[in-house]
């Protein structure tokens, strides 16, 4: 797969299947509507081309700083480079790109940049300035540029919007389980691993504070969770805490992690964490050493879930 990270970085004459959208998450919902995409290409001889943006549309047009996404685009691509998706196009998404007449978007990209044959589309998907134009319109163009519109059924578009749904509210709630079942992979945190107060080694707990950089990014409800990462090419496992450090009077969210059975220095080491099952809610307790028994429990649960399930 190759990526662009904007429409002029795409350089390609061969004729292609497109489809359009933010798939975050590129979930269990999306990957049925990747499959149509890739099956039409495979059929007709044709390049599979995805086209997003970033930043995501309502961050520019809406200045909507709350709104919290699934996957960064350095993950959301990394998901995609693991499918036989031929190109991503990830176009900077500006107020001067939102002016853009359905004509335009039509005419100079669709057609004469991405040289498409078929575009799959939701049947509720608007494109143009002020998103005046829709699926119907689309075909009318069509019919003038010779390409085909191919429809996303209401069912289908309906179930990405479910799993999205379902996804955020797991996180919020700290149900791991159920939003990896929905994803179809495990919920991951990617970022750089900084010093933190070194609480965690008074006690014979050191941690790794992970730090992510985009603020967009959906963090899961605070508590404590079953880890892993890949580190010094091994699969490790840890125990992540999400929080505020009640016990030690905190009250900044950090993302701490103790990793089982290894000593790895990690400072400034770029790590991807990925979140298996949550084993307790956040919890303030009384002391330092109630603290420490209660991290013993969460590593005998954790250490007794890993050989339950084979992953040891």
């Amino acid at each position: 797969m190759k990526i662009h990270h904007s429409l002029a970085n795409y350089h390609n004459d061969r004729a292609t299947v497109v489809t359009i959208g933010t798939f975050d998450g590129v979930h269990i919902g999306h990957k049925e509507i990747l499959k149509k995409l890739i099956a039409t290409a495979e059929k007709n001889d044709l390049d599979s081309v995805i086209l997003t943006f970033f930043p995501h549309p309502r961050m520019v047009l809406q200045n909507d700083s709350n709104i919290k996404l699934l996957n960064t685009i350095e993950e959301r691509e990394a998901i995609f480079s693991k499918t036989s998706l031929h190109h991503l196009i990830i176009h900077p998404f500006t107020t001067q790109f939102s002016r853009l007449t359905a004509l335009e978007f039509v005419r100079d990209i669709l057609v004469h940049k991405l040289h498409a044959k078929k575009i799959i589309i939701g049947y509720d998907h608007r494109f143009g300035r002020n998103r005046n134009a829709n699926i119907d319109d689309l075909k009318e163009f069509g019919k003038t540029y010779n390409f085909e519109v191919e429809e996303i059924s209401a069912k289908e578009l309906d179930e990405v919007t479910v799993s999205s749904t379902k996804i955020r509210k797991a996180l919020e709630e700290g149900d791991i389980e159920k939003a990896n079942d929905y994803l179809g992979y495990p919920f991951m945190l990617n970022g750089t691993i900084v010093r933190g107060k070194g609480i965690g080694k008074t006690i014979n707990y050191p941690t790794a504070n992970l730090h992510i950089e985009e603020e967009y990014k959906i963090i899961p409800k605070n508590g404590v969770y079953l880890v892993q990462a890949i580190l010094d090419n091994k699969l490790t496992y840890g125990l992540m805490s999400i929080g505020t450090n009640p016990t030690v009077g905190g009250t900044s969210r950090t993302i701490e992690t103790f990793f089982l059975d290894t000593t790895s220095n990690l400072y400034n080491k770029k790590l991807q964490i990925e979140l298996i099952i949550k084993i307790r809610d956040e919890e303030k307790f009384h002391s330092l050493e109630a603290l420490q028994t209660a991290i013993k429990d969460d590593e005998t649960f954790a250490r007794d879930y890993l050989q339950k399930h084979h992953a040891q």
